[in-house]
Order: C-alpha cells, then structure tokens, then sequence
C-alpha cells in the first residue's frame, strides 16, 4: 500500500448534518463494529430514510452551484435516481440551473439495455437528446479522448455500488478518474450508500500483479466504503497523479445503515444484482463464479442459490454443520435459464441470511468453498484460475487444495486486512 500522497485528500463539499470527524484511533475493528469514527450521540435517522439525502439531492438542493458555468457529462446507469424514482439526467436535462451535455454509460448501458459484458454503445439519448458516450472496457487515454471528445469541463459520477471489490463500477470509478486527469477535467462524485453497511473491510486485499478489471488496485474484498469515501482513497493512493476531485456527500447516513434505512427505492445496479439481500451474499458468494459450480446466473436469486449436477443435501448439511454466523442453508434445486448448467436441474444450497448484522460474506464464501469440495467429488476450478482474480492472489485456491479448514484461509489475509484498514480510515467522510 502506498502512503506518500495522504495529504492529497479531496475536496469535499460538507454539509453540518456530516461534517467530518476526526481519525478515530487506527485498528481492526471485530465484525458487526464500525471502524469509522465513533458515533457522537447523532439521532437515528427518521423512519423510512426521510433523513438521508444522497449527494444528488444535496447538490440539487444547492442549486447546482459546484457546477455553475461548466459544460458537464454524467458517468451514470439506471441507479442514478432521485427519491421518487426519476432519472437524474432526466431532472438535470429539465433543469436550467445546470448544462448537462453529456452521459457516459458503463457495463449495462446508461439505460440498463445491455447483460454482463455488454453496453449500448454510442448514441443519443431518446429521452433527452443527448449524446449518449460508451466508457465500457476504456480506460486510460482512449477513455480520457472520450471526455475530451464529449466537450464537457466536468465529469460527474452517479452511480450505485454493491460494496464488494470486484463489482466493477468502482473500478469504472477509477477508470474515469484517471482519463479526468489526462483530459485535464474537474471530476464530481455524488455519493450513495453503501448497501451493505459500512462498518468494516472484510477479506483478503488484492496483490497488484492479479489486477483485472474486476479489481484493479489492493483494497479488501469488502472495502467498507461509500463510492465518494473510494474517490478520496483512489485519488491519494492509486491515480498516477491526483485528480481535480469534489466530492459531494450524504446526510444522514451512517455507516452501521443498511439499504432499508436510506428510505431509497432500489434499482439493480446490474442484471444479477436484483436486491439489497443480493448484494449482502455477493461478496462471498461472487467467489463460485471462479468455479464450475452454479452462482446461480439466470435464476430469480443470483448468488443466494449455487448449485452443480450431482450434488445433493450433503452439501448443505457440511455447510450449516461449519457454524457460520448469521446464515443458515437449505438444501435447493434450481434450473438456470442462462449461464451454467442452462435449462439443467442441479443441487446446491440456498443461503438464507437470519443475522445480517453478524453475518460475514468472505468468511461464508470460503466456508462454502470449503465444504463443496469436502461433499462433492465433481468440484473443480474454472482452468483459466478466475478465483485468484476475484480473491486477489492464488492463496485462496492453493490453501484450499491444500486441505485448509474455513479459519485457517481467512487468517492468511490478517496482516493485509489491518493494514488496509488503517489506511482506508484516513478516507471515511461518515460516523
């Protein structure tokens, strides 16, 4: 982890409801306790998240100012919505305040047209009329001739994350920071929640030479952060040289809030990404897409339901008799209508989370890695090794063909986890 940048932290517009507290003392802080700064009193926000306002609304609320007098585009999907469900680029269009030009669509498409590892490509906007910039699989200085192409002054990010390391839109975060730079363009993050709470990092960190798209720098697995908290880490850490970064934060959240208490209505950042109970497993359970099991990919409950032929209750009853907190798992049968196993009955479990707050997605996933090749004879990894791309290194793979139990893999990333986390204390904008 590089620490020679730490004063390069972003500019933030603040608001009094979420003024930035002091570092809390550095340390790893046990699951289910926050390592931000300590709670002061705040009162919990009111029922139904009408205390929670998403950067969106708090720059609206301002009159755009931050964005007074510039050209801007938006890298923003279906996720960037308002309270009562309208489009932000639909408001900012309608919205003589502020000169949108521009909108940047990542995986998916900014309309959500496109499946995993598609887009919409170049083209107007039917909506709005506005020219609509394909940034999937761009980045660097193709990406940053895009900006420059487009005409904007600023970049404006919106868009929500699912709190795992290798859910790509953070890395379409990075991604677009760094062509900002090169393009010589102001770069505005407004922030979301973070679904699965911010409470802690969880897993093992990425080692750089497994970099991918699906993690392209060394955070934890579960990185604990809001998309705006990730801008002021990247921006310090990683970029090659910092941005011209504003943030734009929340209030009223607080980093023990899952989804439910943000009063937002939830649209799936991705096709496989249905529910906030969807991204609460992902982090563990994404881990079975480097695997010739079922994550289960054209199901109603991607990533609650995995599954192969051949498999049967033992699996489940190996994985409930592991012990894992706050989830049990029920012998399941499924037929997926895409991806694995297409249009095949296989067996498999079906996690059923009962404690989220002492639910752990990383410890779960590897305790399921575990057991399925402890219970079934057909296990096997993908043969190009994508499981070391999603865990950050081939120690997962390698501890568990080794005969390693569930404790003895997850205490190999202890070092690299607390270090992480003292370094990604110095980014947390929220108690």
């Amino acid at each position: 982890m590089r620490l020679s940048r730490r004063s390069l932290l972003a500019t933030t517009t603040a608001t009094p409801a979420t003024a930035a507290a002091p570092p809390a003392t550095a340390g790893a802080a046990p699951r289910g306790q926050a390592e931000g700064p300590a709670e002061s009193g705040r009162a919990a926000p009111v029922p139904g998240g009408r205390g929670l306002r998403t950067g969106f609304e708090q720059l609206s609320a301002d009159g755009y100012a931050p964005l007074d007098g510039e050209r801007v585009g938006v890298v923003t999907n279906p996720t960037g919505i308002t309270r009562d469900a309208r489009h932000i680029v639909d408001v900012m269009h309608a919205d003589d305040r502020v000169d949108l030009t521009a909108v940047f669509g990542p995986e998916h498409g900014f309309r959500g047209t496109a499946q995993a590892g598609g887009s919409e490509g170049r083209h107007d906007d039917p909506a709005t009329g506005l020219p609509v910039y394909d940034t999937y699989l761009k980045s660097g200085r193709p990406l940053a001739d895009v900006f420059t192409a487009s005409g904007v002054d600023t970049v404006v990010f919106d868009i929500q994350d699912a709190g795992a390391r290798f859910y790509t839109y953070i890395w379409t975060l990075y991604d677009c920071m760094e062509a900002a730079r090169l393009a010589g363009k102001r770069f505005v993050v407004l922030d979301r929640p973070n679904p699965v709470t911010g409470r802690a990092a969880l897993g093992p960190v990425l080692h750089p030479e497994f970099a991918t798209f699906v993690g392209r720098q060394p955070i934890a697995q579960v990185h604990g952060m809001t998309v705006a908290e990730l801008a002021r880490l990247f921006n310090a850490e990683f970029l090659t040289a910092p941005v011209r970064l504003e943030t734009v934060r929340m209030s009223g959240w607080r980093r023990s809030d899952f989804y439910d208490a943000s009063g937002l209505p939830w649209v799936p950042p991705s096709p496989n990404m249905p529910t906030p109970e969807t991204a609460l497993v992902y982090a563990g359970t994404c881990l079975f897409e480097g695997t010739n099991l079922s994550e289960g990919r054209g199901t109603t409950r991607p990533f609650e339901l995995l599954g192969a032929e051949g498999i049967d209750g033992r699996w489940a009853a190996g994985a409930n008799g592991l012990g894992l907190a706050g989830v049990r798992f029920r012998e399941a049968y499924f037929a997926p209508t895409f991806s694995k196993f297409r249009g095949r009955t296989v067996g498999g479990v079906q996690l059923h989370v009962h404690d989220r707050e002492a639910f752990d997605p990383v410890r779960t996933g590897v305790g399921l890695l575990v057991s399925a090749k402890r219970t079934w004879s057909g296990f096997a990894w993908r043969p190009d090794h994508w499981i070391d791309r999603l865990t950050g290194s081939e120690r997962v793979r390698t501890m568990i063909d080794a005969g390693a139990d569930t404790d003895e893999v997850v205490a190999g990333w202890r070092e690299e986890l607390a270090a992480f986390r003292r370094t990604r204390r110095e980014y947390l904008l929220y108690r």
